[in-house]
């Protein structure tokens, strides 16, 4: 069984329990109090819990402020419709119209739920009222106090293993890439290497706004722009693979840009300010223009994909400086001091 396999049986395992523990809790408490439709607050629990704090607490406090329009809604509908069926349809489209064009879309499930019991019953008394809303209150809170529990450390640990292996390939494919421009013939890999690493990328992106939103750091935000701009580098890389594709012939030039390359993926790691990397490929532009110029149209076309190698190279930097540009105090004293 792979690891990414077992990640996620766990994190389904985990989330099945925490539903199942809040569901069954919840329910008992909503038994004591001796509520109506007690056993609906388990289905309220199991619609609210979600894979991280900050969205739980944030759809907790969303079906607030629906279950209050909910009830208004209710309310006027049932002195112009008699009929249950059509009621709740008027009802359903609504709610459902409201809540997508505020973009409260994940509220609607619970208010679907309150709209039944308060159609079968017609009570909007004050203590029928009361009686919702602390179903709905339970409910929230028991997916609140269940989510609260979460395995973070282990989550930051598989992230920063995620980081080590994203470096690991780039500096692989940048390996490769200049192992081509040595004239060494280009594994049949790379171009493979490249998009499963652009897949990858999209998982740890994911894995990291996950951990980001189940924790109440603001600086935590570090992991996800860090693997987008991982994610943005591996793009150039893609690019520049394809355009080293097009040389026919190459020129003596490639072994200069060769070098370039094996120097540059040596610094293809986290804690890096790629200043003095791009201080040296502003050298090399100058270098190149003092070059003899192309004797022949063939020498022409591949000197000038050269020169968009450097181009994307340049690229490939400058998104790793803007990152770090873009790390508050706080961030450079947590992770990079």
């Amino acid at each position: 069984m792979n690891t990414e396999l077992k990640l996620k049986i766990k994190k389904i395992t985990m989330l099945s329990i925490k539903i199942a523990i809040g569901s069954c809790l919840s329910i008992y408490i909503a038994t004591l109090l001796q509520l109506d439709f007690a056993i609906s607050v388990g289905i309220i629990t199991l619609l609210t819990i979600l894979t991280t704090k900050w969205e739980t607490l944030k759809l907790s406090l969303l079906r607030i402020l629906t279950f209050l329009i909910s009830v208004l809604i209710l309310w006027i509908i049932s002195n112009y419709i008699e009929s249950n069926w059509i009621a709740y349809g008027v009802f359903i489209l609504l709610i459902v119209f409201i809540s997508e064009f505020l973009g409260w879309g994940a509220t609607i499930s619970t208010n679907a739920v309150v709209g039944t019991h308060f159609l079968t019953t017609h009570d909007f008394s004050f203590e029928f009222i009361m009686n919702e809303a602390l179903l709905v209150g339970i409910g929230i809170s028991f997916a609140i106090l269940v989510n609260l529990f979460h395995d973070t450390n282990h989550q930051k640990s598989r992230i920063i293993r995620d980081m080590r292996e994203t470096e690991s390939k780039l500096q692989e494919i940048l390996k490769e890439l200049a192992n081509y421009l040595y004239n060494n013939p280009m594994g049949n890999n790379v171009w493979s290497d490249i998009i499963a690493l652009e897949n990858n990328l999209e998982v740890y992106i994911e894995r990291a706004f996950e951990y980001h939103n189940n924790t109440f750091q603001p600086h935590h935000n570090y992991y996800t722009h860090y693997f987008e701009m991982r994610a943005r580098q591996c793009s150039i890389l893609h690019n520049l693979h394809y355009e080293m594709k097009k040389i026919r012939r190459l020129p003596s030039q490639a072994e200069i840009i060769a070098e370039y390359v094996s120097y540059l993926k040596e610094y293809v790691v986290e804690m890096n300010d790629p200043r003095k990397q791009i201080e040296r490929l502003e050298q090399l532009f100058e270098d190149m223009k003092q070059e003899e110029l192309p004797k022949t149209r063939e020498e022409f076309e591949s000197r000038a994909i050269l020169y968009h190698i450097l181009m994307d190279l340049e690229d490939f930097l400058i998104l790793k400086r803007r990152f770090v540009d873009s790390l508050d105090d706080r961030q450079l004293n947590k992770y990079w001091k």
